[in-house]
This record gives C-alpha cells, structure tokens and sequence, in this order.
C-alpha cells in the first residue's frame, strides 16, 4: 500500500469502529422521551420503534428503534399494564431508561431496561381524544353512520395513491367476483401517507363533491403501512370533512390493529382495499339474495290471495241467500206497517164513524167563508150522498 492512499477498511472493521466510539461517548444509561408508533412482541422480547414529532408540523424530527430484553419486559410489561390500565402500543408516548447499542451486523438500537408508567398516554394519543372530543360537541361524530349505503351501490368514488397496491387489489377483488357484479369504479388520485394527507385526501374529497350524483359510495384506501404514517388521517380538518360527506364513506386505511380517526367517523372500516371490496361485494349479494327469495315468493303469494279470494267468494255466496231473504223479511214487514198506516187514513173509515165530508166542486169545503149563496154543495156520509144549496 502506498504512503499517500487512503487507509482502507472493512465493513465489520469500521462498524466496529463506530461500536467502540459509541461506548466510549455513551457509556450510561438515559431516561427519553419518546412515542411509540410500532410496538410488538416477538419470542419474549418487545421490539418498538420510536418517534419525536415537531408539534407545530406533525412532522416526524426524529425516529429509533429500541428493544427490551425478555428478562427487562417480563417485569416490566405487567408492572406498566396494572399501572395503566392497558398494554404498551403505538400511539403512546412513553419514558424510558436506554442505553446505546451498536452492532457491527444489526446497526444501532436503544436497549431498554426500565419504563416509567405514569408517563402514561402521549401527546399523539391526546390530541386524538381532543379531536374526537370536539366532534362530539359538535355533533357530527355519527353522522356518517346516519347515512344509508343504496341498494344498488355500484358506482364507487375512490380515494387512494394512485399506484398503490391497495388500489389495485381493490379493483381486482371487484372485478373477478363470483356473482358476476359490475362496479364503475373511478380513481380521485391522493398522496396517502406524510404530511400532505390532510390537504390532498380533502382535495379528492371536493372533487368527488362536485360529481356526487355519478357516485353511490366513496372508499378511502391506503392497505397496509407504520402506525406512524396513519398520523395524517388523525386530523381535526379531515374529519369534519368526512364526518358531514353526503355519501357514505368506507375505509379501509390501516392494518386491524390500527385506527385512525377517519375510520371512527366514516360510515364504515373495514382493514384493507380488499376487505373494502368485499363489503361492496358482499352488499350486492344481499340485494341479490333478498331479490330471489321475493321472486320465488311472488308465485306462492298470488295462489294464497287466489285462493283467500276464492274462499271470501264462496262464504258470500253461501250467506247471500240469507242475506236476501232477510232483507225481503224486512221490507215485508215494513210494508205491512205502511199499509196499517194507510188504512187509518182512509175517508170511507172516517165516514163509518158518523163522520162527513162536505166537498164543492170535487174539493173538501174547510171554510164556510170559501162559499157563495147560490153554490151547490154536496156532502158525503157513510150511507150516501146530500146536495145542498148554499143560502
């Protein structure tokens, strides 16, 4: 090797460099403050991936991985779960007591060997109860799920990036399903993790807005991905904007373990693309299924309204016999009544009873003052006839 070149080094010499400096600079142990946006347990051991955020942006500053040991977590996991309440996941903001790490094979990591349970729930987790604090007051948190899905909901507005897998998925699960359904499915591009999420998924959003009649649903899609990246769909602006959307909004964001704000307010969340296909998959076939089961009733409906028609029939035609004779019976009697009346006003009874009737020129004399002297007058009485002359 030549005086003048460069000393050269190997790749395990120089980490192991880089591992002896580390020792040296960081030689003790250190309490941190930091958020867990990974935290998994893996053969015993608990493997977390930290974060730092700026508070003014949600700008991730800075990011670590940390692990503790199976023999640190066996203690320390129940100690901080009676504690809290609740097991160590992403979303927390955390202390912990560190110390550096490197390894010429692995790279560096924090290696925990304490954590502080009163540190509690962290800023992220906070700020996600504020927002949904203040949904609720302002009453539109279950607005979304007031919303009805249509019947036929074949036209879907999609939200996504629009090279994503999940996208694609999305669109094969809808396309190869085994009934034979056709969706209209049209893409509304927008960037689906950092920090333009808000702005971007809120500007789809508009541009559906101003097509809505041509859409029965919205999906929101983004599959799979670090807890920390749902951070943009836990804004306040991007809720509300959801939250108060005409049409219902499925999404499918996150991983099960994972939920953001957006999929508490929309109408439905479901856990990735694929299953938001199947949903709208699974909607149609009820619709289809109900739609068969009412075919198949319509035949045996129509012979029962037949056949409780036909039997009205018969029992009408069995009681309409009594029916009419009753009526008969009753008019009958009606007329005798009517008869006996008349009778009582016959003239030639009246006459019977030493009563007489004096009449002038065929009508019934009522008033002496009605004749003139002179006037003939006849006057009828049981027997006969008088006629008179008027003086």
């Amino acid at each position: 090797m030549s005086p003048t070149s460069p000393q050269r080094y190997s790749l395990r010499q120089l980490n192991l460099l880089v591992r002896e400096a580390i020792e040296d600079a960081l030689p003790d142990e250190y309490w941190v403050e930091a958020e867990l946006s990974e935290c998994r347990e893996n053969s015993g051991h608990c493997y977390m991936e930290l974060i730092e955020k700026d508070e003014r942006s949600n700008t991730p500053v800075a990011r670590a991985s940390a692990k503790c040991w199976r023999q640190t977590w066996l203690m320390a996991k129940p100690y901080f779960e009676r504690t809290t309440g609740q097991p160590l996941r992403a979303g927390m903001k955390v202390l912990l007591r560190v110390y550096a790490q490197f390894h010429e094979a692995y790279g560096f990591s924090w290696i925990v060997t304490d954590i502080d349970p009163t540190y509690t729930l962290g800023d992220m987790a906070r700020k996600r109860q504020e927002i949904i604090r203040q949904l609720k007051e302002e009453g539109v948190f279950d607005l979304q799920r007031e919303l009805h899905i249509p019947t036929f909901a074949k036209r879907i507005a999609v939200i996504s990036a629009q090279n994503a897998a999940g996208y694609g998925d999305f669109c094969r699960q809808l396309e190869d399903n085994d009934y034979g359904f056709r969706f209209e499915v049209t893409l509304f591009p927008a960037i689906m993790q950092g920090e333009q999420v808000e702005t971007s998924v809120i500007s789809a959003l508009n541009n559906v807005y101003e097509r809505i009649h041509d859409f029965d649903v919205v999906c929101i899609l983004r599959g799979g991905g670090a807890s920390a990246d749902l951070s943009g769909f836990d804004t306040l602006a991007l809720a509300e904007n959801v939250a108060q959307f005409p049409l219902p909004i499925i999404t499918g964001i996150g991983h099960d373990r994972d939920e953001s704000i957006l999929d508490m307010i929309s109408h439905t969340r479901v856990k990735t693309p694929t299953a938001a296909a199947a949903f709208l998959i699974d909607h149609l076939r009820n619709v289809w299924e109900r739609i068969s089961q009412l075919t198949m009733l319509i035949p045996t409906l129509a012979l029962r309204v037949l056949s409780e028609s036909r039997h009205r029939i018969e029992l009408l035609e069995n009681r309409l016999p009594v029916a009419i004779e009753r009526r008969m019976t009753t008019q009958r009697n009606l007329l005798e009544n009517l008869t006996i009346k008349l009778q009582g006003f016959d003239p030639q009874l009246l006459l019977s009873r030493g009563y007489s009737i004096t009449l002038h020129n065929g009508r019934a004399v009522r008033d002496p003052k009605q004749l003139k002297p002179g006037e003939e007058i006849e006057t009828r009485v049981e027997k006969g006839t008088i006629k008179s002359i008027v003086q």
